[in-house]
Order: structure tokens, then sequence, then C-alpha cells
């Protein structure tokens, strides 16, 4: 228990985590106040224009779809065509779309909460993702580097033990954080909503969908932190962890893609880290792929979409987080620390 307080108290010390704290809070003010300077609350004539204008878009939807059907069935005059329809009448059925339109898509300038709240969200992990990556890597690195560990080791000659102790300090702290960044961030929009813009509808569905998101988000959260805290404890340094991770960007993701394309190999996205992490986040991400319809030879329809899911997504996430804090627990047991 000392191990562990002492640990906490050299993690809330450090310069750069208190730097990445305040850049933290500065950026959530900035979008708040953002927010709130281009937002009004509606008047009476404008929520009635934007309910006329959402309940002209639904029954457009609703004709464009009868339309695809009664082509399909070759009841549709060519003359009465008008605009694109797919070959698949699914893809434009009411019924099947995620959202209709609603008043709050006609109301420009004013901010809704329950519209942009996931969004919002999105930001939110993103920035704690960058939050705990850099923290992690920070913590290990700089004590590795300045001899920080020897002089720790001296006092707790247990390798593993204090290792697991600054990785637990470490991803304790930070869901400590992001769940506090998380509820004030969030309560901070719905104010703005609630004073000088609309909540919404904010039933079960909606608070289900989000709090998934959240909970998913701070696995991420997590993942990265104990991810940054790896693989700067292979490199013994903060600047492994960036270097890599600046590698993988440039060198995979993008290189790679390249490459992938001009080979025209099948599926690449799926061996792309960023879809995996999309995919966990949102529950499924569908891509693109012409080569999926390569052997339709034109009977029905393929779109030439593919999905993946949270579930591998996730798999592949553990492992590789998993695999390098194995990896990085198995040097520093047997490795020269001075």
């Amino acid at each position: 228990m000392n191990l562990v307080r002492a640990e906490l108290e050299r993690l809330s010390a450090r310069r750069f985590v208190q730097l990445m704290v305040v850049l933290l809070a500065l950026a959530f003010a900035v979008t708040a106040a953002t927010t709130l300077a281009g937002s009004h609350k509606p008047n009476a004539d404008e929520l009635s224009s934007a309910r006329a204008q959402a309940s002209e878009a639904r029954r457009s939807m609703e004709t464009a779809f009868q339309q695809c059907l009664a082509r399909k069935d070759g009841t549709l005059p060519p003359s009465d065509t008008e605009g694109y329809l797919p070959a698949d009448c699914s893809e434009i059925d009411p019924i099947r779309q995620d959202r209709l339109p609603i008043a709050a898509d006609f109301l420009p300038g004013v901010f809704s909460f329950a519209q942009q709240a996931l969004p919002l969200l999105y930001f939110l992990i993103a920035f704690l993702v960058l939050f705990g990556f850099l923290v992690g890597a920070s913590y290990i690195g700089a004590d590795l580097n300045s001899g920080g560990v020897v002089n720790l080791l001296l006092w707790r000659p247990r390798r593993l033990t204090v290792l697991a102790a600054k990785l637990g300090t470490l991803l304790g702290t930070v869901l400590v954080l992001a769940l506090l960044a998380s509820a004030a961030y969030l309560a901070t929009f719905w104010v703005i909503g609630q004073t000088a813009g609309l909540p919404g509808r904010l039933d079960g569905d909606f608070w289900r969908s989000l709090g998934a998101v959240h909970g998913r988000g701070l696995v991420l959260v997590l993942l990265a932190s104990a991810l940054g805290f790896a693989i700067a404890t292979l490199g013994r340094h903060t600047s492994a962890a960036l270097g890599a991770a600046a590698a993988y960007a440039v060198v995979w993701e993008l290189g790679g893609r390249l490459v992938l394309e001009i080979v025209d190999a099948r599926r690449p996205d799926q061996l792309m880290l960023s879809s995996h992490i999309g995919a966990w986040l949102t529950g499924e991400a569908r891509f693109f792929d012409p080569q999926v319809c390569a052997g339709n030879s034109g009977n029905g329809y393929c779109g030439g979409f593919y999905s993946l899911t949270w579930g591998p997504a996730l798999l592949v996430l553990l492992v590789l987080t998993g695999g390098l804090t194995a990896a990085a627990f198995a040097v520093f047991r047997r490795r020269d620390l001075i």
C-alpha cells in the first residue's frame, strides 16, 4: 500500500501530467465556450418552420421508397422517376434508417444535446486516449531514463512488484480522471442544451447508447495508457513510445494502406489498427472493397461492403496491448537498469 501511495504522489507531482491536465481542461473550456457562443434558444416561428421542413423531408423519403418499389415491380413510368434510386430499395427504406429527419436538423445555429452528445463524446474519448498514451509513456519513460526506478528498487527490491504498482497506479489514476472529466464534460453540454439550445429527445435508448459508447471509450483509454507504458518500458524512454506511434502511423496506416491498394489486396482496412479502434467504439464499422463483389457475376445485389464488429476488434486490441505489456514485464525483470 505504501508503494502505491508513493507512486500516486510521484505521478501527480510530474509537471508533464499537470500540463496535460491543464490542456485537457483548456480544450473542454474552449469547446464549451464555442458551442455556447454559436447557439441560441429557438423561438416559436423557428420551431414551427423546422417541424414543417422535417415533416416534408420524411414525406420525400417515403415517396422515394415507394418509387423504388414500383420501379422494381415494373409499375413505375420512367417519367415519374426523380433523382437517384438504388438497386436495393432497403437502402432508402425509412423504417430501416438509423434516424429520420427531425426539427432540430433544420435549426441552424441551435445546439441540440441529443444530436451532438455522441460526436462530443467521441472528441472527449480521442483526447483522453491521447492523454493516457502520453502520460503512460512519460511516467515510466522518465523514471527509467533518469534512474528513478533504480532508486525505487533500493527501497523495494522486487522488480515485477514495482512495475506492476506503477502500471496499476497509472491505470487507476487515468480511469478516475476520465470518469470525472466525462461527467463534467457531458453535464456542461447538457446545461447548454437546456439553457441556450435544445435538449432533444433524451429517452432511455439515448442514454443506453451514450453509456455504451462511453464504456467502450474508457476501455480504449485504459488500453492506450497501458500501451504507452509498455512501449516506453521496452524502449527505456518516453520518445520510444512517441516514435513507435509515429512510425506506425506513417509506415503502416499511410504507406502500408497505399501499397495494399496498389496490389489490390482484399479487405485492406481490416489490417489497420485504426479500423479496429473504430469498430470497437461504434460497435460495427463498414468498409468498401470492390473485390467483395468480384465473384458475383451480376447475379443479385452486391454493395461491395464488409463489416468489422466490436468482438474481433476488441480481441485484436487486447492481444496487442497484452502482448506488449507482457513483453515489457519480461524484459524489465532481466534487463540491466543502469
